[in-house]
This record gives structure tokens, C-alpha cells and sequence, in this order.
């Protein structure tokens, strides 16, 4: 891998107003860009017995992530094929063998196949073969879940490919979550995406985190297409992003002393980011509302050491990092008002943003597509 600064190749500009406020594209983005594209949807413990199961919400779809009798992960649709009615309501729970419709109760087996299905024996040419759940692909990587809609969707190891190996030290499947914080953004999905991709920001919105971090510190290997990032540099030997600017938790594996000062961030696109500490992972995740209305789940992971009690207050690390994201989502709120200006007109990205640049050219491929 080969890390670099930022280079802007030519003079970029922002994505116009209608791209954060008009319904039309907020529609095209459903279906060209989070149908099509894998999809993360937390981590695979969440479910780790037969029978265990959480909902999803993608691209407007609820879906059914079950682990089978098997130990296998699936997804369904969550929509009876009797009469549609929607099969789940809590977020999570357990399945006692069957999924059973609530309406009339036809019941699907852990691996979607229809079981029962009353009164319908008397119906011509009714085979409950027909009438499996309807099912969306599902991958795992690094002890993460992803799903996606499409009917043929390239392999998820494909999608990830850059990111495959490269935390191969840190044993990010043997990751622990402390806390997970649900968060309601007043603001298009994009301008979170773009928020995350560039520290500029970073002195006048986060003087805390500016404090352990500098803003221009590091550098990205991950330039252009659906996955962008890099690393910035923790300024204190030994240390970390806290609170007290100290470790808040056993290291994440056998990492190197050059990893051990540094800070990974990645994007990827459309809606799932990597902050990889030499402590602790914070992942966030999107899942886009309304144009100007964006679910964001953030979640802590820490080694199970960590958990136990040894070295380390993995709050030291959840503070400084919640506080951060409330700031940042506060000024997403504020771009969010101002783009739906009638005066906002497309601004220049600086050197600093070049990865916004990159992301606005990975948005507009797949919207065009």
C-alpha cells in the first residue's frame, strides 16, 4: 500500500441543491445505490444462536437476518407471502423454530421455506414449495454482517477487497461491543458520508479531538472508488483518542509501533465507516431517511480483556468519541440548512477534501448507472 497526502488532480466543486433536497433523487439513490450496493447491518454476535434474529432497515425494505439451525445467516424480506403483512416488529429477538406470520399465521421454517400453511390444502395446485420467504444476499467479513438487495450482486470479498487482510493484526472478530448509540441527523446521508472523509474541520469543530490528533497529519492509500481512507497520527506516544488522551483498553492484537500511533479511517460506500484505534474500533453505519433525515448507529468495540475489567475504561474512549459525533452532526444539520438555500450555489473543495472529491465521482457513477 502506498500512503499519500492529499492531491486534488483538477478543480472540483460541490454536488448541486437538488442532490441533498430533491425527493426524485432521493428515490434514485434507494434503488440505484443502497438495492444494489452491500449493505452493512452490525455484527454477527448480535444473532449467535439458531434461532436469533434482527431487523434491518435497507433502502426503505425491513429485512429479517436469522441465524438457521444450520449456524448459517440469512435474510429475508420481512413480508409474509400469504398477504404481505410484515412478519417482525421488534428489532430483535428469537425465533422458537419457525417464523410464523402474525396474520394467519403461515409459518416459515429458519431457512425460509414455507412449513405451514392452513387451509390451504384445498386450493388447486398450492404447493408450499412456491412460497419460500424471499430471501436478499448475505456476507460476513471480519465479524461484520452485510446484505444486499440486488438479484445478482457481485461477491462481497469483491466489494471489500482493498480492506481484505488489512486488520489481519488488529482480530477485529474477536471484538467485543461495549455500547451502541442510535442517532437522528437532520441531515442528507451525503453530507455525513462527506463530513467523515475530511479533518479540515477538525480545529474549529472538534478542539478536543484536534488536541490528540493534528489535522494534517497522515496520509490515504485509499484514493478513489467505493472504499477511501487513510491514517492520521495520534500525537502522543503511547497514546490515544480519549478523554484523557490516554489508551482506554488492552491493544486490539500484536500491533506494530508504527500502527500502535496511528488512527485508520475508511469509508465504505454508501453507508458504513472504520475508525480503527490501536484501543478500540467505532463503527458507524447510515441508513437514510428522507432527504434531509439520516439514521446514524455508531458502536464501540473493545477486546473481551477490555470488557473484563483489564487495563482500561472504555468510556474514556466512548466519551471523547460521542461528544465528537454530536459536534459533527450538529454541523451537518447546518450544511443541511444551508444547502436548501436558494442562495447555495456550488463551492470549491480544498487540497484538504480530496476525498470528497473522490466520493462525489463514486456517488455520481452510481447514480448514472
Amino acid at each position: 500500500m502506498e500512503f499519500r497526502g492529499h492531491i486534488l488532480a483538477e478543480r472540483a466543486t460541490t454536488l448541486p441543491r437538488e442532490s441533498y433536497t430533491a425527493e426524485k433523487v432521493f428515490a434514485s439513490e434507494r434503488e440505484r445505490i443502497f438495492a444494489q450496493r452491500w449493505t452493512c447491518i452490525g455484527r454477527a454476535d448480535r444473532i449467535p444462536k439458531p434461532g436469533d434474529y434482527v431487523l434491518a432497515d435497507v433502502a426503505g425494505e425491513s429485512l429479517i437476518a436469522a441465524r438457521g439451525s444450520d449456524g448459517a445467516v440469512r435474510a429475508f424480506f420481512n413480508v409474509c407471502r400469504h398477504r404481505g403483512t410484515r412478519l417482525c416488529e421488534a428489532e430483535t429477538g428469537r425465533f422458537d423454530r419457525a417464523i410464523v406470520c402474525p396474520y394467519h399465521a403461515w409459518t416459515y421454517a429458519l431457512d425460509g421455506g414455507l412449513a405451514g400453511a392452513p387451509n390451504m390444502a384445498d386450493v388447486p395446485s398450492f404447493q408450499k414449495a412456491d412460497y419460500p420467504l424471499h430471501a436478499a444476499a448475505v456476507g460476513a467479513w471480519e465479524g461484520f454482517l452485510f446484505v444486499n438487495l440486488s438479484k445478482g450482486p457481485e461477491p462481497l470479498d469483491q466489494a471489500l477487497r482493498p480492506l481484505l487482510g488489512r486488520f489481519a493484526a488488529w482480530r477485529l472478530p474477536a471484538l467485543v461491543s461495549a455500547r451502541r448509540i442510535d442517532y437522528d441527523v437532520r441531515a442528507n446521508w451525503k453530507l455525513i458520508f462527506q463530513n467523515f472523509s475530511e479533518c479540515y474541520h477538525c480545529p474549529p469543530v472538534h478542539p478536543a479531538l484536534a488536541r490528540l490528533s493534528h489535522y494534517k497529519s497522515g496520509a490515504n492509500d485509499l484514493r478513489e472508488g467505493p472504499i477511501l481512507g487513510g491514517y492520521m497520527l495520534i500525537n502522543e506516544k503511547g497514546g490515544s483518542l480519549s478523554v484523557s488522551g490516554r489508551m482506554c483498553g488492552a491493544p486490539l492484537g500484536e500491533l506494530s509501533e508504527e500502527d500502535r500511533g496511528r488512527v485508520y479511517y475508511y469509508s465504505v460506500f454508501p453507508g458504513f465507516f472504520l475508525t480503527v484505534q490501536p484501543d478500540l474500533v467505532m463503527t458507524t453505519r447510515l441508513s437514510p431517511l428522507a432527504t434531509d433525515r439520516t439514521r446514524v448507529v455508531a458502536e464501540w468495540l473493545f477486546p473481551p480483556e477490555t470488557m473484563a475489567g483489564s487495563g482500561g475504561d472504555p468510556a474514556d474512549g466512548i466519551e471523547l468519541w460521542d461528544a465528537t459525533n454530536r459536534q459533527d452532526w450538529h454541523v451537518c444539520e447546518l450544511a443541511q440548512q444551508g444547502v436548501s438555500s436558494r442562495a447555495y450555489a456550488p463551492g470549491v473543495y480544498s487540497t484538504q477534501e480530496s476525498l470528497l472529491a473522490a466520493f462525489d465521482r463514486e456517488y455520481l457513477r452510481n447514480l448514472r448507472s
